[in-house]
């Protein structure tokens, strides 16, 4: 799962679910000492469509995988049921179907894997974090980056939004840790009444048991993440890596490999050290909030 993966709904976990049968397949493959490109055959594929099985990224037919158990000696009955079961959770529709007219695909597997996740860090340097963003700064970052879109699919980009959110009241939902740049805060996205709203609504969210919120101040200087922003998954199920999401214009890349999560996992820890502490953060949006609209 190092450069795409697909869907997901809040509270569920399709895209966790094909991940996890996707690697029960291969161990069993393996186990068999039984090549892709056999397995493919014998599900009428090729061998990298069993590669991209296994890695979670598509969609299963129940029926491939009960072939593919079969070939691979898997005789149980409740063994076979459980696998064939998983397959049809893991088909289940993401909440952003009714929505996916404008939603690409590489980002359709971010929404999944946030939804699954237990603990999500971020770190940003130019705007708000999507699940912290209010409907009206939402709208505003959204219309710089798709001018020329109709009024209706910036109402719907700005809904998958507010339904994003949602997993951060959500009963079971996943830890926000976020940190972010003070220039962040002083740009003035969608005028100076959009940004007081939004400090005002990061200010409340900052209260939430669900977030730990950190500003890294200007007089921070450089510091370890400066290149870009980023973000790191981690899920609730010990066979899933932690996965590092980094966002681009027109793509994302996913990254689960040991050694990439380290690096990023230590640039976090660093913005973290660099960045005020949490318990420093409602006092300096306050201050912000008094010299929205100032020059600098």
């Amino acid at each position: 799962m190092s450069a795409g993966t697909q869907e997901e709904a809040p509270g569920g976990g399709p895209t966790v679910l094909r991940i996890l049968l996707g690697s029960q397949l291969r161990k069993l493959r393996e186990s068999r000492g039984i090549t892709r490109d056999a397995a493919g055959y014998e599900i009428r594929a090729s061998g990298s469509k069993i590669s991209r099985m296994e890695l979670g990224r598509v969609s299963f037919k129940e029926r491939d995988v009960a072939d593919l158990l079969t070939l691979y000696g898997v005789d149980d009955k409740a063994e076979r049921d459980a696998l064939i079961g998983l397959a049809r959770q893991a088909n289940s529709p993401g909440w952003w179907q009714q929505l996916n007219d404008v939603l690409p695909t590489w980002f359709q597997a971010y929404l999944g894997l946030e939804a699954a996740a237990t603990l999500i860090r971020t770190y940003e340097i130019q705007f708000v974090p999507g699940l912290l963003q209010t409907p009206e700064y939402a709208r505003a970052v959204i219309m710089l980056g798709h001018a020329g879109a109709s009024a209706e699919e910036i109402n719907k980009r700005v809904e998958v939004r507010r339904q994003r959110q949602q997993i951060l009241t959500r009963s079971g939902g996943p830890q926000l840790w976020a940190v972010i740049d003070e220039a962040v805060l002083r740009r003035p996205i969608g005028g100076v009444d959009v940004m007081r709203a939004q400090i005002e609504s990061l200010i409340a969210a900052s209260r939430l048991p669900s977030v730990r919120l950190q500003i890294i101040p200007f007089t921070a200087g450089g510091h370890a993440a400066a290149g870009g922003p980023f973000s790191i998954l981690r899920f609730p199920e010990p066979e899933l890596p932690d996965v590092v999401y980094v966002e681009q214009l027109t793509s994302a890349i996913y990254l689960d490999k040991r050694e990439d999560v380290d690096q990023y996992a230590m640039a976090m820890e660093r913005v973290c050290i660099d960045a005020e502490p949490p318990n420093h953060t409602q006092e300096i949006l306050g201050k912000l909030l008094n010299e929205v609209g100032r020059p600098i």
